[in-house]
């Protein structure tokens, strides 16, 4: 064999430890890994961070701007969308009171609340839902008395929202516990709309502040970027780790001394293994000893390892 065939050969003798199914197991899980970092977690945070950006533009162009019609900003019915949603609208219509809905197990600036949902037919004949603000529950469990909506024609000032999703598509519901009042555990216009039979419009409209018909006002999302720029970076950084610790750890084992070096260098013996070799030395050594009972090496005078 000449020197390249030999060298070539000694190469791929090392190589072989990436075949092993140990390794191979180890290469999967790393490379599935960063893949995983790569593709779904980093880009899931940037989406959340563009989420957040559109949404704080959103409010900043609202709290200028002045309220415009709901066929403005949402001709024909439109559903509401990220690009829509938190506008200030107006409309004029009058409440229908008796088709109220609660929105349960609510968080509201860290405790228990209740929304009260009410749909209010405008003056064009459409029905919207109106989000009108926050009760707090008496007891923690049931809704209080809390103010009606105001009878008559009024005119108000709402932001537009999209339509929660409920992951379980619960209907709304009434019975002895909620006291024969109708409650969801969404804000859902369509939830409503089969609650009660009306053809609400899509989305809901959350209150103003000091509004005809408001309660407690609900608090406007923090203008704040949050967390999710770096939290893509974090993912980024530990795809690109497990894939530099898994060089690092490969190259390693092609070097003189890996785990398949043919010669690798002796690893430093405890004390309890000199002496275990010790104590067998001396016991081969007492068993070949002259017949008389002296020993070529006298027990006094046995050789320790250092």
């Amino acid at each position: 064999m000449n020197v390249t065939g030999a060298t070539a050969y000694r190469w791929g003798v090392r190589f072989k430890f990436l075949f092993r199914p140990s390794w191979l197991a180890l290469t999967l899980v790393v490379f599935a890994f960063a893949a995983i970092c790569y593709t779904l977690l980093a880009p899931w945070q940037f989406s959340r961070d563009n989420e957040r950006e559109t949404q704080n533009a959103a409010l900043s162009a609202s709290f200028t701007a002045e309220p415009r019609s709901l066929e403005a900003v949402l001709p024909g019915g439109a559903v509401p969308t990220e690009a829509t949603q938190w506008d200030r609208v107006t409309f004029t219509g009058t409440y229908l009171g008796d088709a109220e809905v609660i929105a349960r197990l609510r968080t509201v600036l860290g405790e228990p609340a209740f929304e009260v949902l009410t749909p209010l037919r405008t003056t064009d004949g459409q029905i919207v839902l109106v989000d009108r603000g926050v009760v707090r529950p008496d007891d923690r469990t049931r809704v209080p008395a809390y103010a009606p909506p105001p009878a008559g024609e009024v005119t108000v000032v709402a932001r537009v929202r999209m339509d929660e999703t409920d992951p379980k598509a619960r209907d709304a519901f009434a019975d002895e516990s909620t006291d024969g009042r109708l409650h969801s555990y969404t804000v859902d216009s369509r939830v409503v709309a089969r609650a009660t039979g009306l053809p609400i419009r899509p989305g809901y409209f959350q209150l103003d502040v000091e509004q005809p018909g408001g309660l407690e006002p609900l608090p406007l999302p923090k203008l704040e970027a949050g967390p999710f720029f770096s939290y893509a970076l974090q993912w980024i950084a530990f795809g690109t780790m497990a894939v530099l610790g898994w060089l690092y750890f490969t190259v390693r084992e092609l070097k003189p001394g890996g785990a398949l070096a043919s010669e690798r260098p002796e690893r430093r013996k405890s004390v309890a293994q000199m002496l275990a070799e010790d104590e067998e030395d001396y016991a081969r050594t007492a068993e070949t000893s002259p017949p008389d009972g002296r020993s070529e090496v006298s027990e006094g005078k046995r050789p320790l390892r250092t």
